[in-house]
């Protein structure tokens, strides 16, 4: 499957992942359409100007018939949908905007892909915590999807609308589950990672707010672009499409763990972290298994967690100075 000329439509685009999987799809000479709610000037996207090589859609995913216009208009042929409220406090603090962005913005997304007849691929992001708080870890894809919070419900349904489209209308759509995303570009700082490079670059402590004991999935953002891209040209072979994969580099490692370690990769094992202990509503362990996308799908993720902890450090470096 070549990407060069290729009609790809990016919901989600400003976001973290949404704009290094833009950079990437550029730089495969795709023309990529994003959809762009907020203008978000540290995203990687429009700060390293890549929204210069591609056609931005200024709009909302609750809005079915723009979504519509746009997939016809520029005869969109793969679909990653990427756009959703995406932090977990916000979401139970404010859990109406986060439904009808996550669950009503996939079922516009689909509804539309399925009336217009030039999409062939279309990847939804799910998360690993459609899952929700499960005995069994690591999580395969058969765990059943029961969220409880306000996030991890939004998942659990816009996976299964995924799949409904797939089983009722033949939507050629795939899933991906992933934990944690990280990487350079992501301008949350209430996230672990960003939050705490930036407390250690102005030597201050880091922040926890859990009480460290927490266990997640941390995802390299250039392994989750590779992961993407991989999953739609794998896609030529119908027999996947409705299907869901977890995506994973399977390290199992605690809060206060990656806080500590990213201290060290910065040289500043003086500064201890300040663990604030106040963190509610959240699955207290949460890992997933690859064995799924390793064994039908070939993939591996290329980066170690300290090469991508380092590749994040060195981009907040940089990004932070110049600000």
């Amino acid at each position: 499957m070549k990407w060069k000329d290729r009609p790809v439509f990016v919901t989600g685009c400003t976001g973290l992942l949404g704009s290094w999987l833009c950079k990437e799809l550029i730089a495969r000479k795709a023309n990529v359409v994003g959809l762009i709610r907020d203008w978000v000037p540290g995203s990687v996207l429009i700060n390293d100007r890549y929204i210069d090589r591609m056609v931005t859609v200024r709009g909302d995913l609750n809005d079915f018939s723009l979504i519509e216009r746009a997939l016809n208009e520029y005869e969109i042929d793969t679909v990653f949908h990427l756009g959703a409220q995406t932090i977990v406090e916000i979401a139970n603090r404010n859990p109406l905007s986060t439904f009808e962005t996550n669950i009503k913005g996939t079922w516009n997304l689909l509804e539309a892909t399925r009336r217009v007849p030039t999409v062939k691929k279309i990847i939804i992001a799910s998360s690993d915590k459609a899952y929700g708080d499960q005995p069994v870890l690591p999580y395969s894809e058969d765990t059943p999807l029961q969220g409880t919070h306000p996030y991890d419900v939004s998942k659990s349904c816009a996976d299964l609308i995924a799949k409904t489209y797939h089983t009722t209308y033949g939507t050629p759509v795939c899933v991906t589950r992933c934990g944690n995303f990280y990487g350079g570009g992501d301008i949350n700082f209430n996230r672990v990672v960003p939050g705490t490079i930036r407390a250690l670059l102005n030597d201050e402590q880091p922040v926890i707010r859990s009480d460290g004991s927490y266990i997640r999935d941390y995802f390299y953002v250039e392994d989750g672009v590779n992961a993407y891209l991989h999953l739609a040209e794998k896609m030529e072979n119908k027999n996947i499409h409705g299907e869901a994969f977890n995506f994973s580099n399977e390290l199992q490692i605690t809060v206060l763990e990656l806080v500590k370690n990213i201290i060290s990769l910065m040289g500043k094992e003086d500064i201890e972290p300040k663990i604030l202990g106040i963190a509610k509503n959240e699955i207290k362990h949460q890992y997933l298994s690859a064995k799924k996308a390793r064994e039908v799908l070939g993939w591996s993720p290329k980066y170690t967690l300290d090469e991508g902890l380092l590749r994040t450090i060195q981009w907040y470096s940089k990004f932070l100075k110049e600000v």
